[in-house]
């Protein structure tokens, strides 16, 4: 059995989805499983993977089918099926340095097994090789992501490796005629019991394409309300957010709430209190949507 899959979520992405391959098949250790996540794609992504299956690649590619769910979709498939030790997703647009399955996997073995820890976060980089953010403080060894990103001043994306058996738990929720919730819900409800271990060194080289979701995230707002409400809302109740972190969360509540035309957004918010002083705030949000996306 791998220690580590690998898992991709795509959706009509034929045409780059190669990088990402070979990528993988440059990797100076094989102790993984490639899985990709078909989030209905109509493009002959289906052949394209059969292709490289039967090829001799020296790691084991699985492929699973669903109907177009979203990103966060995606992932719930995923964490179903995978059946290793860690997982770590790498997007359709992304690829992987040519080292990063050995030094995730050295770094795991050297340094993982503490119960009360859920993995570790590395780095992403820009394909000149510039890191994406800012690089991890030398005197913190483990810490909750809300702690990396609030309290220990680190910025941008970067990569989740984490325990499999973790990953398992709380599915995000679906909606009907919705195709996004916040990825980080899960990684803040991990937070609530466990850490992260951190490595300064990058695994994956990241490509924003126009046709990404974080390049079109005000029209998201517009599609998406119940699952960014959901997000804003688990956020709003973490035992450990600070107050301003939580007055964020709760504006934005509101603008989703008013989107989804959600009557009960005040009797369902964890935070009633704070929730009716920041409405005036929520309802200015959904103004700034509404003139962001009216063409």
């Amino acid at each position: 059995m791998p220690t580590l899959t690998v898992f991709t979520p795509t959706y009509n992405r034929a045409y780059i989805l190669p990088k990402c391959y070979e990528s993988l098949k440059r990797q100076t250790c094989k102790d993984f499983v490639w899985l990709i996540i078909d989030d209905g794609s109509s493009d002959g992504t289906d052949g394209l993977v059969k292709r490289w299956q039967s090829a001799d690649n020296g790691f084991l590619i699985r492929y699973a089918y669903q109907e177009n769910q979203g990103m966060h979709g995606a992932h719930n498939l995923a964490y179903e099926l995978i059946d290793t030790e860690l997982n770590t997703c790498i997007d359709s647009d992304d690829r992987m340095t040519d080292d990063a399955i050995e030094k995730i996997i050295r770094f795991w073995r050297r340094n993982g097994g503490a119960e009360d820890i859920s993995g570790f976060l590395a780095l992403d980089a820009y394909e000149n090789g510039e890191i994406i953010g800012t690089k991890f403080p030398e005197n913190i060894k483990a810490a909750t992501s809300y702690d990396y990103y609030y309290r220990h001043g680190v910025k941008g994306d970067k990569k989740f490796i984490l325990r499999s058996d973790l990953t398992k738990k709380n599915p995000y929720p679906l909606y009907e005629g919705e195709k996004y919730v916040n990825l980080a819900t899960k990684y803040s409800l991990l937070d609530i019991d466990y850490k992260l271990l951190n490595m300064n060194e990058a695994v994956c080289v990241v490509e924003y394409l126009p046709d990404g979701s974080s390049s079109n995230m005000f029209r998201q707002y517009v599609r998406n309300p119940q699952g960014f409400a959901y997000s804003r809302k688990l956020c709003m109740g973490l035992p450990f957010a600070g107050f301003k972190f939580g007055l964020i969360q709760a504006v934005h509540y509101v603008s989703s709430c008013i989107i989804s035309k959600n009557r009960g957004w005040l009797r369902e918010s964890p935070k009633k209190a704070l929730t009716l002083l920041v409405a005036p705030a929520g309802v200015l949000w959904w103004l700034i949507i509404l003139i962001k996306t009216r063409n």
